[in-house]
């Protein structure tokens, strides 16, 4: 029998048992942001809608469809672990879009401002994808899944790459813009 190193833990400690409790929550958490990415793709056109700026525009249209391909592959993923895709709401998600619909009502069309608040509220999304699917992959690591451990990765590199071009947009030119914009009285 080999011994393993001090300190190191085994690559898979049984933790990818089929009754796992840590299996039964990671297909919960999968779960979860399935529902997550269900309900983003039908918010991303109203915020499309909302948005001032070409860039931006095509920033959320660019998502949409990032997201489509991402909700294929999270049916993918339910596929490999034997489970059928269904979604469980996912209260974070419908909080953060809440908040995101209220800075819609709450600024005035056509201004950098409203963009301002749009990219805000879009990267607070992006930060609870990047969360979680950050822990997923780690989760499905640990489970002795890597083929799935893989498919969240590309994912989570996905969302990162939206946030960072969400905070290029900001810093080239959207705040600028919602600075200048006078204050109503």
């Amino acid at each position: 029998m080999a011994t393993a190193t001090k300190g190191a833990t085994p690559k898979n400690s049984g933790a990818g048992a089929s009754d796992s409790m840590l299996r039964e929550f990671f297909v919960d958490e999968l779960k979860d942001i399935y529902w997550a990415e269900k309900h983003i793709m039908k918010t991303l056109p109203k915020m499309k809608r909302a948005a001032t700026t070409d860039k931006l525009k095509a920033a959320f249209e660019k998502h949409l469809e990032q997201t489509r391909k991402q909700v294929e592959r999270l049916e993918r993923i339910f596929t490999k672990m034997g489970e059928t895709a269904r979604g469980k709401k996912c209260e974070a998600i419908e909080g953060i879009v809440k908040e995101g619909e209220g800075i819609i009502e709450e600024t005035e069309a056509g201004t950098a401002t409203r963009d301002v608040g749009l990219i805000l509220a879009a990267q607070k999304v992006e930060h609870y994808e990047i969360s979680t699917y950050g822990g997923l992959a780690q989760l499905a690591r640990t489970l002795g899944r890597d083929d799935v451990a893989k498919l969240l990765e590309q994912t989570l590199a996905e969302e990162k790459k939206t946030d960072l071009l969400l905070t290029d947009i900001a810093e080239r030119s959207v705040n600028y813009q919602a600075a200048a914009e006078p204050a109503e009285d």
